[in-house]
């Protein structure tokens, strides 16, 4: 898209709107942490159970994403996120009024559904509907959405654990979601955002990009021209598009295999997966174990301290990811992981013998968080949308999705048992030894596509050898 005469506001609100898909993601992800206790306690949950309480909607999410690209071939994006809200919405009142253990696993299952197909079809929607030039910051939109999601989960917790000690309702229905099992409200309290989503979906249209590779391109034209002051900006995207797609064929699984492709799709997988294998989400789950490990007398409060740091810092990087560049944002920022890493190590194996101060070590677990959200928690998901062909986008990133979330799975499994048998020290650095590939991957074989044009990105994959 020429990007001089493109109507920025409408093109905000459109990515604005999807990206609301990712603070429900945020949100469901992050209420289970204010729960646990409560219904462990309820349902005498075995420490088995337990576990499967926490990690059974990630079991939703990866058999989200293994048809979420698909369906969203087939239908389309709007139509798929229609899905994800309905089923945001459903696992969160059957969470609310669900009268069993099984019924709530299952009502949490339903909602981890949601999140693997909205994960998928909101970045690629909000890839597909930018211009080249903000394309990287519009799609930041949704990674701060999901951060936004998290500080939320943690606020809603806690006022409405200070309201069921301090109020009672004269409704049974209100006084027992609200007060005597309030872990009810906290997870019923998704559905007004989830119900927000659902009815913001009505006022968008449908991925332009998406109607032209299915034969639609008058109706995607004419929703270009609300992105644009001239019409001849819709028509030469219109035309940009079908050229790319004339010497194509049907939209199927084998195209995964045609040369470029094929490579994108495998290098997709490889920072997908390996993104997971460098300590994110074990600092996200498990920070406050480490904290406690560490010495830490408050640990609550520096998961607070982590998650602010996470939301501000997201903020940052989508102000200057398109202007920095998604390469160099990697560069420095996983840099700084693996010096933050090790530092935190060398605190671990040595804190006794040199008598470190435990703010030694929260600054550098601090500082990883800042270099983390700065790079490639701002960067994976912008690459996934952008990296792939129009005709078989939606596939190769369900396909990369699942790594990321088959990923996310494995790290929540073995973090505890590599804090036990490699020492916390160990683990650390475990960590910073698979930032390595990552950097390497990204030097090798990933363009710097800030500034261009889906189309360009695509014809950079087919022509590579």
């Amino acid at each position: 898209m020429n990007d001089s005469s493109v109507k920025l506001g409408y093109v905000f609100y459109l990515a604005l709107a999807a990206a609301l898909g990712g603070l429900l993601f945020g949100y469901d992800t992050a209420v289970i942490s204010g729960t646990i206790d409560q219904v462990t306690s309820q349902f005498s949950l075995s420490v088995l159970q337990q576990g499967w309480y926490v990690g059974c909607a990630l079991i939703g999410s990866i058999i989200g994403v293994a048809f979420a690209g698909w369906l969203s071939d087939e239908i389309g994006r709007k139509p798929a996120m229609f899905l994800s809200a309905i089923l945001f919405t459903v696992s969160a009142i059957g969470c609310a009024i669900t009268p069993t253990f099984n019924w709530l696993v299952i009502y949490r299952i339903v909602g981890g559904v949601g999140i693997g197909v909205v994960s998928i079809v909101a970045p690629m929607y909000i890839s597909e509907v930018s211009v080249s030039q903000y394309r990287g910051r519009m799609v930041s939109l949704y990674q701060l959405a999901i951060t936004v999601g998290f500080l939320a989960a943690y606020l809603v917790n806690f006022l409405l654990l200070g309201v069921s000690q301090s109020h009672s309702f004269a409704s049974s229905q209100f006084q027992l979601i609200f007060v005597d099992e309030v872990w009810r409200g906290m997870l019923g309290m998704e559905t007004i955002p989830a119900l927000f989503f659902f009815i913001l979906l009505f006022f968008i249209p449908e991925s332009p990009r998406w109607l032209v590779v299915r034969n639609k391109s008058a109706q995607a034209t004419r929703i270009l021209e609300k992105f644009f002051s001239e019409k001849k900006e819709a028509d030469a995207v219109v035309s940009q598009v079908q050229s790319n797609l004339a010497s194509q064929v049907k939209t199927d699984w084998h195209q995964l295999l045609r040369p470029g492709i094929f490579t994108a799709v495998v290098v997709g997988v490889c920072i997908a997966i390996l993104g997971q294998f460098m300590g994110v989400n074990a600092v996200l789950y498990y920070g406050p174990s480490i904290f406690k490990d560490a010495g830490m007398t408050d640990p609550l409060f520096c998961q607070v301290l982590v998650g602010i740091v996470n939301c501000v810092t997201t903020i940052l990087a989508m102000s200057i990811i398109d202007k920095v560049g998604r390469k160099k944002l990697i560069y420095y920022g996983v840099s700084g992981m693996i010096l933050s890493l090790l530092m935190i190590a060398f605190y671990f194996a040595f804190t006794e013998a040199l008598n470190l101060s435990v703010y030694f070590m929260l600054s550098f677990f601090l500082f990883y968080v800042f270099c983390c959200a700065i790079s490639i928690s701002a960067v994976v998901w912008v690459l996934l949308s952008e990296m792939y062909p129009n005709s078989v986008r939606g596939v190769a990133m369900s396909i990369a999705g699942f790594a990321l979330w088959i990923g996310t799975y494995l790290v929540g499994q073995l973090t505890p048992w590599m804090l036990t048998s490699l020492t916390p020290a160990g683990t650390f650095i475990f960590f910073a030894i698979m930032c390595l590939p990552y950097m390497f991957i990204m030097w090798k074989y990933i363009p710097e596509t800030a500034g261009m044009s889906l189309e360009e990105i695509e014809r950079y994959w087919t022509k590579r050898k």
